[in-house]
């Protein structure tokens, strides 16, 4: 597990705010659940687990300018 500064990457920062959003979108109108609080803890509890951890324990460059 991380602990401090997560590495910054311009590749997916673009890639989050592009092709991700189109994605994103497709999947909110076929799935109503998705992108519901709390699903992810029922559909991956392992993942949702490890995500709620590193969140807390890393944090972003640009959070330093905040």
């Amino acid at each position: 597990m991380k602990f401090g500064m997560r590495t910054p990457s311009v590749k997916r920062m673009i890639s989050a705010r592009t092709t991700g959003r189109a994605k994103r979108a497709i999947k909110s109108a076929v799935n109503p659940t998705y992108g519901q609080k709390g699903t992810g803890l029922v559909n991956n509890p392992k993942k949702a687990v490890y995500n709620k951890v590193y969140k807390k324990t890393t944090f972003s460059f640009f959070d330093l300018f905040k």
